[in-house]
């Protein structure tokens, strides 16, 4: 466990780092643009690195069950997850939804966490996806803050790209559930 809260930490801490905009600067300053994405990169990796390999350790483990789901949660996460794939693709798609949703990629990070936090109850995964849900909630608030102080850029742009971002995050959601999911974490969602 503790390598998956080290991981956290680190992936998170560097995410969070980005949220403090004037020691930001300072930082990006004194390094210098190369080698400050370089740093940010090697240490966000390494977090999440260090993230699969500790909960795939607390899994083998045996995790501490806190509480167990009803089988129903496990539908609403499948659920809840079906729009974080249309959210992932319009964050790079300019349209509509990445109007409305503002940050699209924050919304879907936040309905992931809180869709697996619904559908499992070890410690580990509380951990994990209540980590990551509390980093989403506060890094929009924290955009929020900085959009109200500088303003926010346009982002609307054609109805095709909303149309291409609904149809590739159908595509990624059934892929994910029929063959990612099982693959890569080893529990099958259907």
């Amino acid at each position: 466990m503790l390598v998956l809260v080290l991981g956290l930490a680190i992936f998170l801490g560097t995410h969070l780092f980005t949220t403090q905009r004037r020691l930001r600067a300072t930082v990006l300053e004194s390094m210098g643009e190369g080698p400050f994405k370089l740093a940010y990169s090697v240490l966000s990796l390494l977090g999440l690195v260090l993230i699969v390999v500790g909960y795939g350790q607390a899994r083998e483990a045996g995790s501490v069950e806190v509480w167990t789901p009803p089988s129903t949660l496990r539908h609403l996460a499948l659920l809840l997850n079906l729009p974080i794939f249309v959210l992932i693709a319009a964050a790079y798609l300019p349209g509509r939804i990445k109007e409305v949703t503002k940050h699209p990629m924050l919304l879907a990070v936040k309905l992931w966490a809180l869709a697996h936090l619904l559908a499992n109850g070890d410690l580990a995964s509380i951990l994990l996806f209540g980590s990551f849900l509390a980093w989403a909630v506060l890094a929009r608030i924290s955009l929020k803050k900085r959009e109200a102080v500088e303003g926010r850029p346009e982002r609307s742009g054609p109805a095709r790209n909303d149309a291409l971002a609904v149809a590739i995050g159908l595509v990624l959601y059934a892929v994910t559930i029929t063959w990612l999911h099982p693959l890569l974490i080893g529990v099958p969602v259907v």
